[in-house]
């Protein structure tokens, strides 16, 4: 979890970084751009999806008995 908002901190940051400090470094911050995606793994709705599949996993559970599935949390039996 750590490392997914760690990667989702250097993204982001980097992503604003690129068109906030534009105007003060001009367009040698758009070289920001790449690393951004690179720490998001190309996509930020795809990190975000990530993160709430990272979240739901530690706390609910899928479960299917006689072909019908059911989520159920974590921490029932």
């Amino acid at each position: 979890m750590a490392r997914h908002l760690g990667r989702g901190g250097v993204g982001f940051g980097a992503l604003v970084g690129a068109f906030v400090l534009l105007p003060v470094a001009g367009p040698v911050t758009l070289f920001l751009l790449p690393l951004g995606l690179v720490a998001l793994r190309g996509c930020p709705t795809c990190w975000v999806i990530g993160l709430l599949e990272t979240v739901s996993r530690r706390r609910l559970r899928r479960e299917c008995v006689g072909g019908r599935c059911e989520l159920r949390s974590a921490g029932a039996e």
